[in-house]
């Protein structure tokens, strides 16, 4: 039995030791065989060097560089499309993911009861107030309009088995957004929860801006709501512009009144312009993201590693 544990970094080279004297811990006292896969995902300091020179004194660990930064989400992927391992572990170097899990979510994969253990945080300590309230809105928000369920506080922090890996690998979509693929693809998860825990070393590379592009990706990935609100907006106004038609074609054959209101109707017209400008705007998401698809471009491309037999484009 073997365990590949997959960690995607960017910029870490101070947290990355660190993770890997606990986790190497952890996992020398657990009854299977493992192997640490870290994925550098164009890091701008010293990350390559500590990945290297932990590959140098352990041969279990195995380093994929990315040519450039392509994101966490293509990070992930290339350790996935990379794993030998019967179960499969993502976590991150910061140690926010608590290594010290590991034993007790091997222990329910082995039960036969669940084919993957997920993490979820209940708190949200040290985390800016702002930031934790858009959280919330979101995840309420994309289960309200989406038919894959997005838990609350869910971390890519998980150890599932080697099937499960393997069809979230098939799913070659460009635009990734895990928190729902690992969803999409079902199969028994047990949810495991725990406090939020504050970084080790270095600082959050995640800023509300990215977040925020990052939650939108999600929504358009995993929902058609949007696009419904538009149809139906659209209408809608035009209902309502039919009626309004008629009330002054009436109005002006029976009572030989025309509407007046210069004004009133300029502000009219910019207000029904910005909302034509907003529902295109809704549209341009989607069709940005079907564009991107039909490039097919590789996901990530990997420039050095120490591995034998890895994937380096895909």
């Amino acid at each position: 039995m073997r365990l590949s544990l997959i960690v995607p970094c960017y910029n870490e080279q101070e947290a990355l030791p660190i993770f890997y004297e606990a986790a190497t811990a952890v996992l020398a006292g657990m009854d299977c065989e493992y192997d640490l896969i870290l994925v550098n995902d164009g890091s701008r300091d010293g990350t390559l060097a500590v990945m290297k020179d932990l590959a140098a004194r352990d041969g279990r660990v195995t380093y994929l560089s990315l040519s450039r930064n392509f994101g966490k989400e293509s990070a992930m992927y290339a350790g996935l499309c990379n794993v030998k391992g019967d179960y499969v572990a993502v976590m991150d170097a910061d140690m926010q993911d608590p290594p010290s899990l590991l034993p007790e979510m091997l222990a329910k994969l082995q039960s036969g009861d669940y084919d993957c253990v997920a993490t979820r945080r209940v708190t949200r300590a040290g985390e800016p107030p702002v930031r934790s309230w858009f959280a919330r809105r979101f995840y309420g928000l994309i289960n309200r309009i989406s038919e894959t369920e997005i838990v609350d506080g869910a971390r890519d922090f998980r150890l599932m088995k080697r099937a499960m890996a393997d069809a979230i690998v098939s799913m070659g979509e460009y635009n990734r957004f895990s928190k729902g693929i690992f969803s999409w693809v079902g199969f028994r998860t047990c949810w495991m929860e725990y406090d939020n825990v504050e970084r080790a070393a270095g600082q959050t590379k995640w800023s509300f801006w990215k977040l925020f592009k990052y939650a939108l990706d999600g929504i358009i990935s995993f929902s058609q709501a949007p696009l419904t609100f538009v149809s139906l907006f659209g209408v809608f106004m035009t209902s309502l512009s039919f009626l309004a038609l008629v009330f002054v074609v009436v109005r002006k054959l029976i009572f030989g009144d025309p509407v007046a209101g210069w004004a009133s109707t300029i502000c009219v017209i910019i207000f029904m312009g910005g909302l034509q400008l907003f529902c295109l705007g809704i549209i341009a998401q989607y069709l940005s993201k079907t564009y991107m698809e039909s490039k097919h471009r590789p996901h990530f491309i990997i420039a050095e590693t120490n591995g034998e037999d890895v994937t380096k484009i895909r």
